[in-house]
Parts: C-alpha cells; sequence; structure tokens
C-alpha cells in the first residue's frame, strides 16, 4: 500500500498520530491472546551455579511464576556449559538459562565437537542484555591502554573454557593480535585467573564488568583499567567479529570501576540465554515469553542483571535462531520486523547444514575420537561454506 502525505505534519500530530496507532496494535495484539496462559504446574530449567547472577534470575522469574500462576519452577545448578545442557538435550528439564556456549553447541565446536555432543538445534525465547560488559581489564599499573599495547604480556588461558578463551582471543585481535603474539599462561578457573592479575602472574583478564573478581582487582594495588573496543573503529570490530561473532556492541554503566559517569565502551552478549530445543512446544515456548514479558516489574529489582530482560534491551538478531513460539508472540506484539524474520530462517538453515553434515559425518564410523573430532572440524567448514556460510571456526 502506498502512503502520500501532502504536507508535512507539525510534531506534536506526529507524536500524537504514532501513539494512536501503537494503542490500536496493542489492544489488538490483547485481544488475540489466550486469556490466559497456558503452563503446566511444574516446570524445570538448568542455569549456573548457585549464586550466580544467572540462577539469581531464574529463581527470581520461578518466584513469579509461582504468584501469579501457580506454577513451582524448580532451578538445578550446572557447574559448566555441558551440565547445564545436557539436562536439556536428555529432557530432564524443558529449558536452560544458559550463556554463550549456547552458540558453541549450536555449532557443535569444542566441548560439543564429539561423538556425544556434535550440532545441537537449539533456539532462544529471549534473553539477558544488562549494563554490563563482557570485556578486558588490565592492571592499572601496567600503563597498558590498548589491545595493540599486549604484544608481550602475559594472558591467561582458562583450561576446558572456550567461552572465556577465544573471548580474549576475539579482544585480542581487535588490536591485531593473536596468541602467538602474547605470553599464555595457564590457569584452571575464572576466579583463579583474575587471582593472577592481582597477585602479579598476569597483566589482563576477560570477564564479566559486574563479576566479584574485578571488583577485588580494582581494590587491590595494581588497581583496574578496562580496555575499549571503540565502536568506530572498524576494523577492530570487523577482526573481533571474525573469532567471536556473537559479540555486540555495548556501552557499559556498570561494573569494577565503571558507572554512569565513566562508562566503558566494547562488547557484550546476552546472558542468561533463555533456550531450548527446536522441538519444544510452541504454545508453552509462546506462553512462557507472554508472561515473562509481561510481569517483568514483578521480577526486575531481584537482581541487578535482572533489567536486562526488558523489551527495549531484546536483542533478536544474533547468531541463534528464536523458536517459533517465541517469534509468534514478539510478532503479535509489533516488534518482529520482515528482516528479523529473514536473519532467522537463515540461523535456521545454517543449522539444518550442520545437522546434515553430523549424519554424513557419523556414516563414516571413524573409529578414534581425535580422528572423528578433525574429520567433523573439517566437514563442517566444508559443508558450511558450500551452502554460502562463513564457518568461523575450522
Amino acid at each position: 500500500m502506498k502512503h502520500q502525505i501532502s504536507l508535512p505534519l507539525p510534531q506534536s500530530r506526529i507524536i500524537q498520530t504514532v501513539a494512536l496507532l501503537l494503542s490500536f496494535a496493542v489492544a489488538g495484539a490483547s485481544q488475540a491472546q489466550p486469556a490466559e496462559p497456558q503452563l503446566p504446574r511444574q516446570m524445570a530449567w538448568s542455569a549456573y551455579n548457585l549464586g550466580s547472577t544467572g540462577y539469581n534470575q531464574a529463581v527470581a522469574i520461578g518466584a513469579m511464576l509461582r504468584e501469579k500462576y501457580n506454577v513451582t519452577l524448580r532451578v538445578i545448578p550446572g557447574q559448566n556449559d555441558v551440565s547445564r545442557l545436557l539436562p536439556l538435550k536428555t529432557g530432564r528439564v524443558s529449558f536452560t538459562a544458559n550463556g554463550v556456549a549456547t552458540y558453541f553447541a549450536q555449532e557443535g565446536m569444542f566441548q560439543f565437537a564429539n561423538r556425544e555432543w556434535g550440532p545441537q538445534p537449539l533456539r532462544l525465547l529471549m534473553t539477558s542484555n544488562g549494563l554490563s560488559n563482557q570485556a578486558v581489564a588490565v592492571a592499572a599499573d601496567t600503563g597498558v591502554t590498548s589491545f595493540a599495547d599486549l604484544r608481550g604480556r602475559r594472558v591467561p588461558f582458562v583450561r576446558a573454557a572456550p567461552a572465556l578463551n577465544i573471548s580474549m582471543e576475539a579482544y585480542l585481535a581487535c588490536g591485531g593480535l593473536t596468541w602467538d603474539d602474547v605470553v599464555r599462561v595457564d590457569f584452571p578457573g575464572y576466579d583463579a585467573k583474575w587471582n593472577g592479575v592481582i597477585n602479579g602472574d598476569v597483566d589482563v583478564a576477560f570477564g564479566t564488568t559486574v563479576s566479584g573478581p574485578p571488583y577485588r582487582l580494582e581494590a587491590s594495588p595494581r588497581g583496574i583499567h578496562w580496555l575499549p573496543a571503540p565502536h568506530d573503529d572498524e576494523g577492530c570490530w570487523e577482526r573481533m567479529l571474525a573469532v567471536g561473532p556473537y559479540f555486540t556492541r555495548h556501552i557499559a554503566t556498570r561494573g569494577a570501576g565503571i558507572s554512569d559517569d565513566n562508562s566503558h565502551e566494547a562488547g557484550t552478549y546476552p546472558y542468561p540465554l533463555l533456550t531450548t530445543l527446536d522441538n519444544q512446544d510452541s504454545d508453552l515456548v509462546y506462553s512462557l515469553v507472554r508472561v515473562i514479558h509481561e510481569n517483568y516489574d514483578d521480577y526486575k529489582d531481584s537482581d541487578p542483571g535482572a533489567i536486562g530482560w526488558a523489551l527495549e534491551r531484546q536483542v533478536f538478531n544474533w547468531v541463534v535462531p528464536y523458536h517459533e513460539g517465541a517469534v509468534s508472540y514478539w510478532r503479535q506484539i509489533g516488534v518482529w520486523t520482515d528482516e528479523l524474520d529473514a536473519h532467522n530462517q537463515a540461523l535456521v538453515r545454517r543449522q539444518e547444514v550442520l545437522l546434515s553434515a553430523w549424519a554424513e559425518i557419523n556414516e563414516r564410523r571413524i573409529r578414534d575420537d581425535d580422528e572423528f573430532v578433525a574429520a567433523w572440524q573439517q566437514l563442517r567448514a566444508e559443508r558450511l561454506e558450500a551452502a554460502g556460510y562463513d564457518p568461523v571456526w575450522r
């Protein structure tokens, strides 16, 4: 339909007109929705460890479900990415409040590049995008001010933690560096590497700006400085996204040494991500998304990160597709566009290519585990490229 306006409207008239149209859209969407969400009496999610912001947010949403809809939500903590996704894979839970490893599982890479896992047909419902960044800090006493300055510096590598190491590698790429340009120092865990910075064993660490260890570094004699990834530095971001395509540009106002008056320009990614499998019931997904959105005010103050569930903070064009039940709801309230739909369908097709390649590699019946992983990674890259997709990792 063509719309022609012969004379410009005053700004106040434009605002009134838009407001009226939005009110009609919301009213229409409300009338189309069922009177009551269709939710089971009991539900189980997996989430991060006890006390983590991801766990706390899941529990807060569970409290809302119990109070408003008489739904009992059991939140099962998981120590690592595999232990959070395994209950979803086996059907023990219907959903998981997981992290960026959701993307690794979709791709069948790293800890999922083995015959027990392979690519998983995962779908998003919605995500939490708070006021913090997933970023890199240096000890302030190093004098390092950019990623390029990290050449020759001691950089931590956390064993069996690809989400941390790939993210660190992406930020190194911002400065035109790789692991070959720095001194790699291995650590057993997230807290241990930050303690390494405090103790002078390494110079830098990747993490969430609002997690506990950065605050300890800030309070230590070494101090803290978060390295920027300027949003207008196209070279930096092109190199970053080539390694970690899950990053998005973001300005943080929360974190150690970060505030509204001292913001930090770099990158982030959603955490946690409410995730399920592609075959999850669409009506259940629709209803769950609806109640989490409509009752945001009931849990938004439960944890500093819970603000990230607000509608205006949703990132719909991420690297994992949304479930059709979630898409139905987001489209119904008027926030899902044709462009988002095209992006989502491209992600679904990517998963189809991955699943087809996985079936193909299993037909080869490779007995040696190491040979199987190497053959899978090669075939995965070949099939993605043939279908017009960037394999990202090989």
